[in-house]
């Protein structure tokens, strides 16, 4: 049984546990509010909330309920737009009205409830929190200003909260219906009852976790099948420091890594590195040990965890081993763990201040798209010598790069504008990119010798920019 609140009502189901949450609000209960758009969860019509409970603090973030199993919503609050109708227009919908932000109307219902997100949320505000909130929402027809309105709207309304809690304050400025209270006494009394996992029969078991790719690639597959849901497992899950190391669990989602005290003082770009993966519905559901095994030749996490010799804990539910990051990866989609195996933990050595990280991408467009070539490097340094580097590519090869002859050419090294071209021939070498949708062969080597060079205008800005972009 599969056990939930959905807006005002409990859920119990024996649909299969990944039977998408979408099609159970659509098509069992009739809730059709919430559209269906791509199913690939780039459109944003499908936005739903997710509630849950976090020590003891009752959590929302927005999620594309296409790409949601049912088995992830065990023991959670999900709201639909419905779940945030008051009587008459609650406040973000009249400020929709009063900016003119709809047009057809298909997009609205996934805006509305970004923004409900935003206006549930304890840590953030302002108007470009506000408008972030619907990064992952797109209008085909009216345009944006008129939506940026409209959010700045509820950010101003939402600036005079104050300490008051977000609940208490939305429900009190007809932002989102009274029942909204009860709902952190429910989960506890729901929670009580239910285990939260989930393990169907079957021979070939499939493990899902937050499944924003898996569900992309193999929907009908998935929808049935025997999975083993590790998403919400509290041994997957989580961020701690041991000595100078960071151990992550496998589940820990990339807004996790946003959100982590530990990594956001050893990385002060972080968030300005994660707002250039996905949109905010997918951060919240995509787990990094998923993008690993989803073996993705350009996956912006791989990439990232690649430049940080990132090394993985796999279980087989008998013994466990490790690998390294770099070594999971012996072709196309082919990887050095078995089936039976899932990755149960990431841990890497932590930034000290001679060590320098960056991340750099680019895309069709800026934001909310697959990368055409990415990048990520390490450097320690004893002033400007380099003691060892590593660097990272994606889009550059069948695989996530580790570039190994590159990285060894920066050992010993003094950073030069010299040094930097005669490192960009290697790198030339050691990669082999194909002419595809994301861009020709000889575009993408020209695009990861840029990365590369913006890598040490960033690292050393006492370096002429001038003299590293004419190498």
């Amino acid at each position: 049984m599969i056990r939930f609140i959905l807006n005002q009502k409990e859920i119990t189901t024996e649909l299969a546990p990944g039977y998408l949450l979408l099609d159970l609000i659509r098509y069992q209960q009739n809730l059709t509010g919430t559209k269906i758009g791509c199913r690939e969860g780039d459109c944003g019509a499908c936005t739903v909330l997710v509630g849950v409970l976090k020590n003891e603090e009752l959590i929302y973030q927005s999620v594309t309920s296409c790409l949601m199993p049912i088995g992830n919503a065990n023991g959670k609050h999900i709201v639909s737009i419905e779940g945030v109708n008051t009587e008459g227009l609650n406040f973000i919908q009249q400020a929709f009205t009063d900016e003119a932000a709809t047009q057809c109307g298909f997009c609205t219902p996934g805006f509305i409830v970004s923004l409900a997100g935003f206006c549930l949320d304890e840590k953030t505000s302002g108007c470009q929190s506000a408008i972030d909130s619907v990064n992952g929402n797109i209008c085909r027809c009216t345009g944006y200003k008129s939506i940026e309105k409209a959010a700045a709207k509820v950010a101003y309304k939402m600036d005079a909260r104050q300490d008051e809690d977000a609940i208490s304050y939305a429900v009190a400025n007809n932002i989102l219906p009274s029942y909204f209270k009860e709902i952190k006494s429910r989960l506890k009394e729901l929670n009580s009852e239910t285990n939260g996992q989930f393990v169907t029969g079957g021979k070939e078991i499939k493990f899902l976790a937050g499944g924003t790719d898996l569900y992309v690639q193999q929907h009908e597959t998935m929808v049935y099948a025997s999975v083993d849901l590790l998403f919400d497992k509290e041994e997957l899950n989580g961020t701690s420091q041991k000595e100078n190391k960071c151990y992550l669990g496998a589940c820990v989602t990339v807004a996790d890594l946003m959100d982590s005290v530990i990594l956001q003082k050893h990385f002060p770009k972080l968030s300005q590195f994660m707002k250039l993966v996905s949109s905010t519905q997918i951060r919240n559901m995509a787990t990094i040990a998923g993008n690993f095994v989803n073996a993705s030749p350009i996956g912006d996490m791989t990439i990232f965890f690649l430049a940080l010799d990132a090394q993985l804990i796999l279980n087989d539910g008998n013994s466990r081993r490790e690998i390294a990051l770099r070594d999971l990866y012996k072709g196309y989609k082919t990887l050095a763990k078995r089936g039976d195996e899932f990755v149960e933990k990431i841990y890497f050595e932590l930034h000290d201040s001679n060590t320098l990280f960056n991340f750099e991408k680019v895309s069709k467009r800026t934001h909310l798209d697959i990368a055409s070539v990415n990048s990520a490097i390490t450097i320690h340094v004893d002033g400007n010598k380099i003691i060892n580097a590593r660097i990272a590519a994606g889009g550059v090869g069948p695989i996530p790069f580790y570039l190994i002859n590159s990285s060894a050419f920066l050992t010993g090294k003094t950073i030069s504008e010299e040094i930097i071209s005669e490192l960009l021939e290697i790198v030339q070498l050691e990669i082999s990119p194909i002419s595809d949708a994301r861009g020709t062969e000889s575009y993408k080597r020209l695009l990861l010798n840029q990365l590369i060079k913006a890598h040490f205008i960033q690292l050393f800005p006492k370096l002429s920019v001038e003299n590293i972009l004419s190498v």
